[in-house]
């Protein structure tokens, strides 16, 4: 069987423009308000304007993204908890492969990908407005931009553990990675993780297991 097309040239462009952005601000922001990088490295009067552009044109890709079909429909996907993901969330053995119970059944996106773009999402939304009290805090009272500093510091260190967290299981799945870096999927890698978006893609049931 021939690999399955999982993630359009558009949705990769996406993907890839939204992290580096994502990256430029978390390294960024560690060279403005950790001490020791911001020591080391200095430069503030540059990496300050870079971080402020950077988080101004991270939502960009995702809003020029609704161009795209075939993004606006994983939205709708990634929008949708079923009964599948909370049993995913559920079992410690969702990804067991050994026999006993089975995997959990999930379609194009297992609950853990779901909750990851949802924070991701909101997270940008929240930096974007906390970033631009700091940016220009003239208009705003006293209690604001103190409220704006204390959410924006500790937000940055939610994302950035999140950030680790989903690079670090990018990197141990291979088929999620070849997913995402070549748009393409092998079967036997979509029927073991994704058997219902398997059956959607094939019109049939995922092939048994030895």
């Amino acid at each position: 069987m021939s690999r399955l097309p999982r993630f359009s040239r558009g949705e990769r462009a996406i993907h890839h423009l939204t992290a580096l952005l994502m990256i430029v601000c978390l390294a960024t922001a560690l060279c403005l308000y950790f001490p020791p990088v911001s020591t080391a490295v200095g430069r503030r009067d540059l990496i300050k304007p870079i971080h402020i552009w950077a988080g101004y044109l991270l939502p960009l890709p995702m809003l020029l993204g609704w161009i795209s079909r075939a993004f606006r429909d994983d939205l709708r996907r990634l929008n949708r908890f079923t009964p599948g993901d909370w049993e995913w969330m559920r079992r410690k053995d969702r990804r067991d492969t050994s026999g006993g119970v089975g995997i959990v059944e999930v379609g194009k996106f297992n609950a853990g990908q779901k909750l990851n773009a949802a924070f991701t999402a909101g997270a940008i939304l929240v930096m974007l407005a906390t970033g631009t009290i700091m940016t220009f805090p003239s208009p705003w009272p006293d209690d604001w931009r103190t409220g704006a500093t204390f959410v924006h510091d500790w937000l940055f260190i939610g994302i950035f553990v999140v950030f680790l967290g989903h690079l670090w299981y990018a990197v141990r799945d291979r088929g999620a990675l070849e997913g995402m870096t070549t748009g393409s999927v092998t079967p036997e890698w979509a029927a073991e993780h994704h058997s219902e978006w398997f059956r959607e893609v094939n019109g049939q049931s995922p092939p048994a297991r030895p």
